[in-house]
């Protein structure tokens, strides 16, 4: 059997002891809520000493940044593996209940990422979160189907999400409706999206550039006003902008 190397035991053992630390304060948060979560305890419930924990995580935030990310590991890879459909609107509605289902099947880890709120600090899985929905957003971008930017979009759902299940959450569990999430999922996309179907993104350019140029005139015309050299542009640069739309119109 070939020889361990120092250094590939001691970052074996950083690793085990990583994980060892991070399944005792996992499961002190569920058993005890966050409350419970203090360097003392979660390194006592890991059997390791609290200076071992300061030289993994640094701090109590570094420790509760990597506990965000590993209790949301499965969450994060189940949202990544979605197979994007042909409608990227249906697939970001999919994406919402994917999240309010976590949320509320797994309270203390959801509010453990959401609502422990550190200004200037946000735990790693809920950036890795934020990128799988504007990636989603960029897909409807491209589709045609955004009435706003997506870093727009993106804030109006993640703002109506996180806040939803965090409403729900502080209210007895017998009184939680998911359902009330519904209508709010619908008002929030009917916000963003764009009354226009799926279409292709270059078929949509060209059709708006279409119409703009219908709308301008393709030339003046002999009319004594244009509407675009009235918009301040020179009746050179108006000659040019035509010839640009038309290039997209084409």
């Amino acid at each position: 059997m070939p020889a361990v190397r120092p250094e590939t035991a001691l970052t074996t053992d950083r690793s085990e002891q990583s994980a060892r630390i991070l399944q005792a304060a996992a499961d002190l948060l569920q058993e005890q809520g966050p409350a419970a979560i203090s360097t003392r305890a979660v390194a006592t419930a890991a059997g390791v000493q609290t200076p071992t924990l300061y030289r993994l995580f640094g701090d109590k935030d570094g420790l509760l940044d990597a506990l965000a990310s590993y209790v949301f590991e499965s969450y994060l890879a189940e949202k990544w593996a979605l197979e994007p459909s042909a409608d990227a609107i249906a697939d970001i509605r999919h994406g919402w209940d994917i999240h309010v289902e976590f949320g509320l099947r797994n309270p203390a880890f959801y509010a453990l990422m959401y609502g422990n709120l550190r200004p200037g600090r946000r735990p790693a899985a809920a950036k890795e979160n934020g990128q799988i929905l504007r990636h989603m957003l960029e897909r409807a971008r491209q589709q045609g189907r955004l009435r706003v930017p997506v870093e727009t979009a993106a804030r109006h759902i993640e703002a109506s999400t996180t806040g939803a299940v965090l409403l729900l959450l502080s209210q007895p569990e017998s009184e939680r409706d998911p359902a009330l999430l519904v209508g709010l999922c619908d008002t929030v996309i009917a916000s963003i999206v764009s009354d226009a179907g799926p279409a292709d993104a270059a078929t949509t350019i060209a059709d708006r550039a279409l119409a703009l140029l219908a709308a301008l005139g393709e030339s003046n015309d002999g009319r004594d006003s244009d509407p675009v050299v009235e918009a301040g542009f020179s009746p050179a640069e108006a000659v040019l902008l035509r010839e640009w739309i038309g290039t997209l119109a084409r």
